[in-house]
């Protein structure tokens, strides 16, 4: 039977090539992402058909949308197997110049979003014995000067291992992913790619997918991964 996979802000970046990897290798897949341009643009890069992929607008810190997007995979294609939380976004400058709003919107996009969708998805991953794949960073286990998207990081990696803990009895897999630069449109609102050295979108889904396939009873962890010449 084709594995179910669902990807929060799967229609660009490390989501989407994620999702694309796993349409070829036969996964059905729904995305979810706010922007429904991107959406429509995914679709049309992905070329899949509607028994193959459901793409469906929707904010990952809202619960009703989280829930209608698990609600409506299951009901499409009758399981759920892994889940990939990757919906979040980071703000330029620092701590010192955030509007409170902005940072309030980060925080809920990129912590209260992974812990809403670990909530509306795990009762199907127990039944699949399925796998659940949090995308945190490299930010997450380092600090750095006023870095409040660093913040959210580190509590997405808290959430990876507090979950694992809670379902590793169920036989559900936990993986976080925590890479370094990544050469994706996340950089669109900080002024442009970073002048270092990036690995790509496809190099992260790689590490994915190895975390998904891996055999019953086998459950990796935590993946973290720099380019090379990356110090920090």
């Amino acid at each position: 039977m084709e594995p179910v996979t669902l990807i929060t802000g799967g229609s660009t970046g490390i989501g989407a090539a994620t999702a694309l990897q796993l349409l070829k290798a036969g996964h059905r897949v729904t995305i979810t992402a706010r922007d429904t341009d991107r959406l429509a643009e995914f679709r049309a890069r992905a070329g899949a058909d509607d028994s193959q992929l459901m793409t469906l607008p929707g904010d990952t810190s809202d619960a009703e949308h989280v829930q209608a997007a698990v609600r409506l995979t299951v009901q499409s294609w009758g399981r759920l197997d892994n889940v990939i939380a990757n919906a979040g976004f980071s703000l330029p400058g620092t701590l010192a110049d955030h509007h409170p709003e902005a940072m309030r919107a980060m925080i809920l996009t990129n912590v209260l979003g992974p812990a809403l969708v670990v909530q509306a998805a795990l009762p199907h991953l127990k039944d699949s014995q399925g796998r659940l794949v949090l995308v945190g960073s490299v930010a997450g286990v380092k600090n750095s000067p006023g870095n409040l998207y660093s913040v959210t990081k580190w509590a997405v990696h808290a959430l990876a291992e507090n979950t694992r803990m809670m379902v590793t009895g169920d036989q559900v897999g936990v993986t976080l992913i925590a890479p370094g630069m990544v050469d994706t449109p996340f950089w669109d609102n900080r002024g442009g790619k970073p002048q270092h050295p990036t690995m790509t979108a496809d190099q992260i889904a790689d590490s994915i997918l190895f975390a998904l396939n891996q055999p019953p009873g086998m459950d990796i962890n935590h993946i973290q991964m720099r380019p090379l010449g990356q110090a920090n």
